[in-house]
């Protein structure tokens, strides 16, 4: 009996750390409906929790599966819809901010941030090198674990551009390790385009002869 009641409590204590932790993480989550599993979620919270006490910025994430724009509306109107849409996002933040925002549906990633982080935060750089590769990638994983993956790679990266800036080191950051996932997936895919370059050629060769 004392045994089950033991029990009993280690799994009410669990609980409640595990809505202590998540409730914190919505501080930076704004939302991910579902999309971003909770170990990344409480390695965000980490993160996120070290630079707003070392550096004073919030980072955010908005993640959604879509947006809930119909399929057949022009490209124009599209963008509007999305430039308005984030920009509802984004005035509600607390500066200095960083967020970045996902949306699968409409295939769109976006980077916006405090005009005093603009000579700080490389746009391109971060989603180009860190969130982009990890969500075309064409592999096994399921669409949750390159969303966690994808979220927390280029959560770590803003993360990591803010505390270089002031020659501080973060404790809980994932270091490096995502930009070389990205770039060793670059030069895999490179290596199949080149490779099937090559045997079309051999193959015309092959024919001619």
């Amino acid at each position: 009996m004392k045994r089950l009641n033991f029990l009993k409590v280690g799994v009410i204590v669990s609980l409640l750390l595990f809505l202590y932790t998540n409730s914190f993480a919505q501080n930076y989550i704004i939302t991910d409906d579902g999309l971003i599993d909770n170990r990344a979620k409480e390695k965000i919270l980490q993160i996120g929790n070290e630079v707003k006490s070392k550096l004073g910025v919030n980072i955010y994430l908005y993640v959604k599966g879509t947006l809930g724009i119909e399929p057949n509306t022009p490209t124009k109107d599209k963008i509007q819809f999305i430039k308005s849409y984030e920009e509802n996002i984004i005035k509600n933040l607390e500066n200095p901010y960083v967020i970045l925002t996902v949306s699968l549906e409409e295939t769109h990633v976006n980077l916006y941030f405090s005009d005093s982080l603009k000579n700080i935060i490389d746009k391109n750089d971060i989603l180009n090198g860190y969130v982009v590769p990890l969500l075309a990638s064409k592999d096994k994983n399921t669409l949750p674990s390159k969303i966690s993956a994808a979220s927390l790679n280029g959560y770590s990266a803003i993360a990591d551009a803010l505390a270089n800036s002031k020659n501080i080191v973060l404790e809980s950051n994932i270091g490096n390790e995502g930009k070389v996932s990205s770039t060793i997936w670059r030069v895999f895919v490179y290596f199949l385009v080149i490779s099937g370059l090559l045997a079309y050629t051999y193959a015309v060769l092959k024919k001619r002869k």
